[in-house]
């Protein structure tokens, strides 16, 4: 159905019920007060949304949204879809016309916003917010940043972010994505050193392959192991021992503001180079190239890796002894470095408001509960005083703030799956110690960072969240899709082939036919847009 002739029909039927109402009225009849979109007195929204398959398949069931409702007095009717069918279902229901009245966890990325914006499928913000939404306006008054990075080029602000903070600068949490876990058991029993440069990794790993370190007299030990695509499971930690290193989004920013490719850069060839000599020992997973999360986790649980690559061991062989940071490596020129991850803790799509919506205030008072710091806190992590499963929290009723639980050897990740309601929410360095305690994961991986990997940070300046215009992207997108492709098939190929010197100059003929110069460019005035 066409989606004009959609809000004219609803539009028409909003118009005959008021003109029934008001005949009731002026003749005196009785009639409810109750709008036609209540339930039990309380204005119901129709939310689209994702969750893990963990959690319950209604979000009301959920303890946090359960206290949500008493709270806000709104109900909401959920569609909810797993996260694996959620983006197809999301986009199916924009298409369609049928649009809920928002989308919670929306996982819209900028393009997506503006497109929807300009298509009137979604509603501009800033006016609600500055009106409706004071714990929201507070947190953009103390972190002005926000506001500025949640603002598309035309001025109006179209999603609710997700803010989380945890650490400054260097030190933010995110700064390294891909920590490198290494398995110290095998160390010992091979009476290995922790290796500090490439050479000496490559030794260990041989050890590794070769001497029977899990001690059942099987080769089954896997010295190597990563999942191939960008992300926090990726081996290019590795890149940095090299020269600049490498970045999810093949972006780093020299001291002097320049942007560069680092997939046209000469460490990143040595760097390609070098992780062949380990496909040539045999020390890689030979699943490395093909294996999703539930494979790489499953072999990990059986403690078979030497050397894997992760944000949280916890999640993947547990928090134990066995695996430890291992810390960056001296290259072949004997400079250690560490390139930092691109990105702070902020989702700008991560909520919606359609322009189906009858109910646009009452919406962002709902939103605006989701930003009271104690809830904000709840919302990302987990909540308190569950009766029917493990809390993350515990109430400390006297100081009102949330001090978190011993996790007792659960998952991290799993835990908040099952309880926490991801969606909008703000969480400040200033709330620890105030409303929460820090998790101790979160901690125990700041200080981790702090010892380990900011020493050797040699980046004064990362490419920030810069919020490009839709004809910006459009170049971006298009140019992306094939030029990432071919600069990650290049690379798996040369892994396992290892003809990076002999095609380096045609490989980078290819990337400027493919748009590289053109992508620069505009990556380059987004840069020097931002910092201004």
């Amino acid at each position: 159905m066409n989606m004009k002739k959609l809000k004219r029909k609803k539009l028409g039927k909003s118009l005959a019920i008021s003109g029934l109402a008001t005949l009731l009225l002026l003749s005196g009849c009785g009639g409810s007060d109750e709008p036609a979109d209540s339930q039990d007195g309380k204005l119901t929204l129709n939310f689209l949304t994702q969750s893990s398959p963990l959690a319950p398949a209604d979000p009301n069931d959920k303890l946090i949204f359960k206290r949500l409702e008493e709270k806000t007095g709104i109900h909401i009717q959920w569609k909810n879809y797993t996260n694996d069918v959620f983006a197809e279902k999301r986009n199916l229901a924009v298409a369609s016309g049928d649009l809920p009245d928002a989308i919670f966890d929306a996982g819209y990325g900028d393009y997506d916003l503006l497109k929807l914006a300009k298509d009137g499928v979604i509603i501009p913000l800033e006016d609600l917010i500055d009106s409706h939404m004071p714990n929201f306006k507070k947190v953009l008054d103390q972190a002005p940043e926000y506001r500025s990075m949640i603002t598309a080029p035309d001025g109006h602000i179209y999603s609710f972010p997700w803010i989380e903070e945890l650490g400054s600068d260097k030190g933010r949490i995110q700064s390294v994505d891909n920590f490198p876990w290494i398995n110290v058991e095998w160390l010992d029993k091979l009476g290995l050193d922790m290796p500090t440069t490439t050479d000496e990794l490559k030794e260990v790993l041989i050890a590794f392959k070769t001497q029977d370190p899990n001690g059942n007299g099987k080769a089954d030990e896997i010295p190597l192991s990563f999942i191939n695509k960008p992300g926090g499971e990726d081996l290019t930690f590795l890149f940095a021992s090299f020269g600049l290193g490498e970045n999810w989004d093949h972006t780093v920013v020299t001291n002097d503001g320049k942007v560069v490719f680092t997939a046209a850069d000469e460490g990143y060839k040595e760097a390609v180079k070098f992780i062949h000599e380990l496909y040539k020992e045999g020390l890689v997973d030979i699943e490395a190239t093909q294996q999703d999360w539930n494979t790489y986790l499953a072999k990990g649980k059986d403690h078979r890796y030497g050397l894997y690559f992760t944000w949280d061991k916890a999640n993947i062989t547990g928090m134990n002894d066995t695996y430890e940071l291992m810390p960056p490596l001296a290259g072949p020129s004997g400079e250690i470095n560490v390139t930092r991850t691109n990105g702070i803790g902020l989702d700008r799509g991560r909520m919606v408001i359609t322009s189906s919506n009858k109910h646009p205030e009452e919406t962002a008072k709902w939103v605006d509960a989701l930003y009271e710091p104690l809830q904000s806190v709840q919302n990302n992590w987990g909540t308190y005083g569950d009766d029917t499963q493990q809390n993350i929290f515990e109430l400390d009723e006297e100081k009102g703030m949330l001090r978190h639980l011993p996790l007792e050897g659960t998952a991290p990740v799993e835990l908040r799956q099952k309880t926490s309601v991801a969606g909008p929410l703000a969480i400040l360095d200033e709330y620890y110690g105030k409303y929460t305690t820090m998790p101790d994961d979160a901690a125990w991986r700041l200080e981790l960072m702090e010892d380990v990997m900011v020493p050797h940070m040699k980046a004064e300046n990362t490419y920030p969240k810069v919020f490009f215009s839709i004809e910006e992207l459009d170049r971006l997108s298009a140019i992306e899709t094939d030029l990432f492709a071919y600069l990650e098939r290049m690379r798996t190929e040369w892994y396992q082939n290892g003809k990076v010197e002999e095609q380096w100059g045609d490989y980078l003929q290819e990337l400027d036919r493919l748009g590289l110069q053109e992508w620069l460019s505009i990556k380059q005035a987004g840069y020097d847009r931002n910092v201004k």
